[in-house]
């Protein structure tokens, strides 16, 4: 007897594409909107500052793009950003750093087949699961972040961008 699996597609790989930069697309307006001192400076209760948590956002999405379509993988310990070092000086600098993940995101993405979504790996050596759960977990990450962004920018007294438009 044979059997007939049915499958459905959610989300396209364009839809899920749209859906990722939707988000890095607010949370550049999120960096935009942080007076250029404060950026760099101002933390709540010991946490990092935006810029700190804006160059870990980078640290996962560019060379997790790399090792989800060339396999080959940071050590997590080798990302510098995320603990300060390396830090871009300005908001201009920290923007255009933004700006060149986003279209490498774009430019490697898009060598992706549909059924690589499915295949197994091991982000940066710690993290397995598939491409499609690694990619989630980035934008999860961002959002995450970016919630901390929003707290801060009310904090110093500055309406953030709306978070429902991206």
């Amino acid at each position: 007897m044979e059997t007939n699996i049915a499958t459905a597609t959610v989300i396209t790989p364009e839809a899920f594409l749209a859906h990722w930069q939707g988000h890095r697309g607010l949370t550049r307006r999120v960096i935009e909107a942080f007076p250029e001192k404060e950026l760099f400076t101002f933390s709540i209760g010991g946490m990092r500052t935006f810029a700190v948590l804006a160059m870990e956002m980078v640290d996962l999405a560019n060379p997790g793009i790399v090792g989800i379509v060339t396999g080959e993988w940071k050590d997590m310990q080798a990302l510098p950003h995320s603990s300060g070092q390396g830090m871009p000086e300005t908001k201009e600098e920290l923007l255009a750093l933004w700006d060149e993940t986003t279209a490498k995101v774009d430019r490697l993405y898009n060598k992706l087949e549909p059924q690589d979504f499915t295949k197994q790996i091991v982000a940066f050596g710690a993290f397995p699961g598939t491409v499609y759960s690694t990619i989630q977990y980035f934008i999860d990450n961002e959002i995450h972040h970016r919630g901390q962004g929003y707290v801060y920018l009310r904090a110093l007294g500055v309406e953030p961008p709306a978070f429902w438009d991206r």
